[in-house]
């Protein structure tokens, strides 16, 4: 029996898919449960159309991230800050600074949780942070540190 799938299911298929598995199956446990759709032309169809309006989706947000990312890459965020002995800082320069600067400097809400130091900011320098702003959208942020 062909059927459409409403969810993903582990060793079946993804949602969406049309799959074919036993009449039992089909019967006793992923219709009643509404984990999928017995396969029709309609439902076929249906189920095309709401694939490529995902597809869709999916590709605008990935042109958005990429020219997010030119954006992002063009900017060196600077933080004057205070120095101690041999450069070092008062503490660190956190995600959470850097995130903050981001939205003062370029108007960009980016998840701290997405920035990632390549080595913790604690002295004086040039550092490069990655953000994560899309499935395999990397922008490499410059910032730097430097004594008031």
């Amino acid at each position: 029996m062909k059927v459409i799938l409403n969810k993903d299911v582990k060793g079946l298929g993804k949602k969406l898919d049309k799959v074919e598995v036993n009449e039992g199956y089909a019967r006793n446990y992923l219709l009643p449960k509404k984990i999928a759709i017995i396969a029709d032309n309609r439902s076929e169809a249906e189920a095309i159309s709401k694939k490529q309006a995902i597809q869709f989706k999916k590709d605008v947000e990935r042109e958005n991230a990429v020219s997010l990312k030119e954006k992002i890459e063009k900017t060196v965020i600077e933080f004057r800050l205070k120095l101690g002995e041999g450069g070092k800082l008062f503490g660190s320069v956190t995600n959470k600074e850097i995130k903050e600067k981001i939205q003062e400097l370029l108007n960009i809400d980016i998840d701290k949780k997405k920035i990632e130091l390549t080595s913790p900011i604690k002295t004086a320098g040039m550092y490069e942070a990655n953000i994560k702003l899309y499935e395999g959208v990397v922008a490499k942020l410059k910032v730097r540190v430097v004594g008031v």
